[in-house]
């Protein structure tokens, strides 16, 4: 695997720490920067949780149709779909699936959890030799830490904008206090959804369908504007951390999985340099690769 060195110029630039691995699907080359640290997921531990719910449904023991009733209360909080919704629903697991993914809806991914099962997503990700991704929680589980580490007894007491001495002991921003993975897993764990290895052919190829039809276009998809490049993938962010994971597809029928995950030095709610270093570094990582 090659180490660029490259890459640290990069994100010192956008004001961020960053990490990277990318993997071209066909030849089994790599690009790394710092891919085998542990690094905060954010949402997009959520691709675990498809993965399990997808293998679950492989063995017989969820139909990925059945309808799910989803109550109002008791909803993780969240900026998108059912965390916002107002009123009680009902969705099937397959379209619980399509938030959690599509839009990062944490109300549709606690529901899922609680039907699969954190340690059975954790023995998952183990038998797929990924045993750097763990998950400690599903998302009210995150904010509640969040809220304790902030004095607050409320799921959304978290401030706005935290200050240095909470920002230092926020265990949701400590890589082995929280969900987690290594940028390489990240890629590893596309890469078996792409090649048919992380479930079924038909689940992998419905997993993939959910990937491609995430909505964000800026991170991984900035760095590839190009007719004829697509990209599938999720993004995860949480305070100072932005992150995607993805599988960039080329019109030659060259697919590359590409994770860069980043802390920023300093807390906004909006970081446009951060979402476009993503882009940038996934970008750079492809086209070494490709070279």
């Amino acid at each position: 695997m090659s180490e660029d060195p490259g890459f640290g110029a990069l994100f010192q630039a956008a004001g961020v720490d960053g990490w990277l691995h990318a993997l071209d699907l066909a030849d089994g080359r790599e690009i790394g920067y710092h891919a085998d640290e542990p690094v905060v997921a954010a949402s997009v531990f959520k691709i675990p949780v498809m993965v399990e719910l997808c293998r679950q449904a492989d063995a017989g023991q969820i139909d990925l149709s059945e309808p799910v009733s989803v109550p109002l209360a008791g909803r993780a909080p969240g900026p998108t779909g059912l965390s916002m919704g107002l009123d009680a629903t009902t969705l099937s697991w397959r379209d619980l699936a399509l938030s959690m993914i599509v839009v990062s809806d944490n109300a549709a991914t606690d529901v899922l959890c609680l039907r699969l099962g954190i340690d059975r997503i954790n023995a998952t990700m183990a038998g797929l030799g990924l045993a750097g991704t763990r998950l400690e929680g599903d998302c009210r589980f995150l904010f509640a830490q969040m809220a304790e580490d902030a004095g607050s007894t409320v799921l959304a007491g978290f401030p706005p904008k935290p200050g240095p001495e909470l920002l230092r002991r926020l265990r949701a921003l400590q890589p082995l206090q929280t969900n987690r993975t290594t940028p390489r897993e990240a890629s590893r764990l596309l890469a078996a959804i792409w090649r048919n290895e992380a479930a079924s052919g038909d689940g992998c190829a419905l997993m993939r369908r959910i990937l491609g039809a995430q909505v964000w276009p800026h991170r991984l998809a900035s760095g590839f504007p190009e007719d004829g490049i697509r990209t599938a993938g999720k993004t995860g962010t949480l305070v100072k951390v932005r992150n995607e994971a993805g599988v960039v597809s080329y019109p030659d029928g060259r697919h590359y999985a590409v994770s860069v995950f980043t802390r920023s030095h300093d807390v906004q709610a909006k970081h446009p340099a951060q979402d476009r270093a993503i882009g940038q570094a996934a970008r750079r990582a492809v086209e070494l690769l490709r070279s």
